[in-house]
């Protein structure tokens, strides 16, 4: 396949599509995290940008292996990303109504956990396991190439994402923690209505 102008553009297009649940999620954890600096921020779109390129890969190489066991799974796929994101979600509303602590307590309690942090990432980039079927015609390096240019447009769109929810949060720090769980839960049902109820 070749590399040209429109394989680009339909990669970047692409990851921009697949990007939209990851940046939603990134203003929230910017809300959550106002204090955010800028290694955490590229650590935390990094994380979200390795997810939105395995998922396509892991996609792809299903397509070309066990394609009947990756059909059956599909189905599963918004059912999953909603009880992901409604459990993290959930959790930051039960922690934000909660409130409290002390300055010492709101830290912790606003700083993302790691494993919080990989849920979100499994949750907003498991529908791009579907994108192996985009790609399938795809050749190995080309696939990797796309998936690459989707893991860069996702850094980026993540990173605007994380700078919009830290502006916010220093103005709503005390309902941020709440703003930002009602959004993770509200993209958990929508990934679900669209998965599952609208299909």
């Amino acid at each position: 396949m070749n590399w040209d102008i429109v394989f680009f553009v339909n990669s970047v297009l692409l990851g921009v599509g697949l990007a939209m649940d990851a940046f939603t999620v990134s203003v929230a954890n910017g809300l959550r995290e106002p204090e955010m600096k800028a290694g955490r921020m590229c650590a935390i779109a990094g994380v979200f940008a390795a997810f939105q390129a395995v998922m396509p890969m892991a996609g792809w190489v299903c397509v070309h292996t066990v394609l009947q066991y990756f059909q059956a799974f599909q189905p599963f796929i918004p059912w999953i990303a909603m009880a992901l994101l409604l459990f993290i979600g959930g959790k930051m509303l039960i922690e934000g109504a909660r409130g409290g602590g002390g300055e010492e307590g709101e830290a912790q309690r606003s700083r993302l956990a790691a494993g919080a942090l990989a849920l979100q990432g499994i949750a907003t980039s498991i529908d791009a396991l579907s994108v192996g079927f985009t790609i399938a015609s795809y050749d190995w390096a080309s696939a990797f190439a796309c998936a690459a240019i989707v893991a860069a447009v996702t850094f980026v769109v993540c990173v605007a994402g994380l700078l919009i929810g830290r502006r916010f949060g220093v103005r709503f720090s005390s309902k941020a923690e709440i703003l930002g769980g009602v959004i993770l839960s509200g993209i958990g049902i929508e990934i679900f209505i669209n998965g599952v109820i609208l299909r």
